[in-house]
């Protein structure tokens, strides 16, 4: 094969060569392991619509996120990082979103405080940093500032997948594909709309119970409504 069969080259290099930089150390330095998990979104999908109802516009993400936020209050040793060969846990919850940009580009701006806001005030921030990731106005704190990143693939048809940690963090959980399934409920057929989620945690920090107990209680909240 020549070079001039390719169709397109790019150079690793500036925002995407530093993406691909940090993917790479974050595989060879974290010990990676990934949880996955399904549960149903009814509820969920009902509350988004009686939220609809009042006025208040909200996406499958924000409730996610609201879900998460108050699954890591639960389980507080999966919001942190590793830093200077320590484990550090902390109290606030500066929830990382990781957005695909054009031009291969991936960010992940964190919303500080996420655990202290409304779940309007969080998807009103998340909004505002989605804006500024495409327009170049993110601060260096909130590229590199989060305990714990949300990503979430669930327009594809890729159920579960396998998110690389946003280095120095702990943890990310995945959101895939968002399906229908048939079930036997009362001697009737149901339709229940499922979801798949993948949670990839580093295991020199977070042991394997504790990680599947955390993606546990994590769909319990998502089904509790």
């Amino acid at each position: 094969m020549t070079d001039s069969e390719a169709i397109k080259v790019t150079p690793l290099k500036g925002l995407r060569g530093m993406i691909a930089n940090n993917m790479r150390r974050s595989l060879d330095e974290a010990a990676q392991l990934t949880h996955h998990a399904v549960c149903s979104v009814d509820s969920m999908w009902l509350r988004k619509e009686k939220m609809a109802e009042q006025g208040i516009k909200i996406s499958i993400e924000d409730l996610l996120a609201d879900y998460l936020v108050k699954t890591l209050k639960k389980h507080p040793t999966m919001n942190g990082r590793i830093e200077d060969g320590e484990i550090r846990v902390y109290r606030n919850i500066d929830l990382s979103f990781a957005i695909g940009l054009p031009g291969g580009k991936l960010m992940a701006p964190a919303v500080f405080s996420a655990d202290q806001k409304t779940i309007e005030e969080r998807a009103l921030a998340r909004r505002d940093a989605l804006h500024r990731a495409k327009t170049g106005g993110l601060t260096v704190p909130e590229m590199t500032g989060g305990t714990f990143t949300l990503t979430n693939i669930g327009r594809s048809r890729v159920r579960f997948f396998t998110p690389i940690i946003n280095l120095p963090q702990l943890a990310i959980l995945g959101v895939g594909e968002t399906y229908k399934q048939v079930e036997i409920k009362d001697s009737q057929l149901v339709e229940r709309r499922m979801i798949g989620l993948s949670l990839t945690f580093d295991h020199r920090a977070i042991d394997g119970g504790p990680a599947a107990d955390f993606l546990s209680d994590l769909c319990m909240e998502i089904e509790s409504e």
